[in-house]
């Protein structure tokens, strides 16, 4: 993969598993530092009658960790996003952060593991890819006492440096509050 450069970028479908409506997302890079890569994102709602959809804009460093996203920083980055080169089957790394609402001043206290469990061949409308399949489990913490639980699998094409399907589920207190797969439908190089 050839450096990322502003105007790179991917388009995903994401798929709310619970109630099977589908967006449509698009994330495009728009400056790439030694240390960071910033991406404004927008995604669309396929029934725009209820939600017009958003707008974001979202700071990682070069591994995809999030560092910053909207009203949220996170310490020393949002270890559930990320991955750690070099990729190999059965490599796992255990992380920590604390996510901080810059407009309530809540705090969440992550942490987690992840581990790669496989090399697999996806096929997504994008194309095929190689990939590696990625396994992410995490729960944290919040004052007033909450907590929640987030189980995602990422399969990551080191060809395109970033990664082609992904799937969450995420729980607050136990109780289900999200499910969703997301896949590339398209990607493309600045021209």
């Amino acid at each position: 993969m050839e450096e990322l450069l502003p105007g790179d970028h991917w388009t995903v479908e994401i798929r709310d598993e619970i109630t099977g409506t589908v967006s449509t997302g698009t994330n495009v890079v728009t400056e790439v530092t030694p240390t960071n890569i910033s991406v404004r994102y927008t995604v669309t709602r396929s029934n725009k009658t209820r939600d017009e959809g958003y707008k974001g804009f979202i700071t990682f460093d070069r591994s995809w960790n999030a560092i910053r996203s909207s009203a949220w920083q996170y310490f020393p980055y949002d270890g559930n996003t990320g991955i750690e080169t070099p990729l190999a089957v059965g490599k796992t790394w255990a992380f920590q952060f604390n996510a901080v609402n810059n407009q309530s001043g809540v705090v969440w206290k992550w942490s987690g593991r992840s581990k790669v469990v496989d090399q697999e061949t996806v096929t997504t409308k994008a194309g095929t890819f190689e990939t590696f399949r990625i396994e992410t489990t995490s729960s944290s913490s919040s004052l007033p006492a909450q907590t929640e639980e987030f189980v995602a699998v990422t399969w990551y094409a080191p060809a395109l440096a970033h990664w082609v399907k992904r799937s969450g589920i995420l729980r607050n207190d136990s109780r289900l509050r999200s499910n969703s797969t997301s896949e590339l439908v398209e990607f493309g190089r600045k021209q």
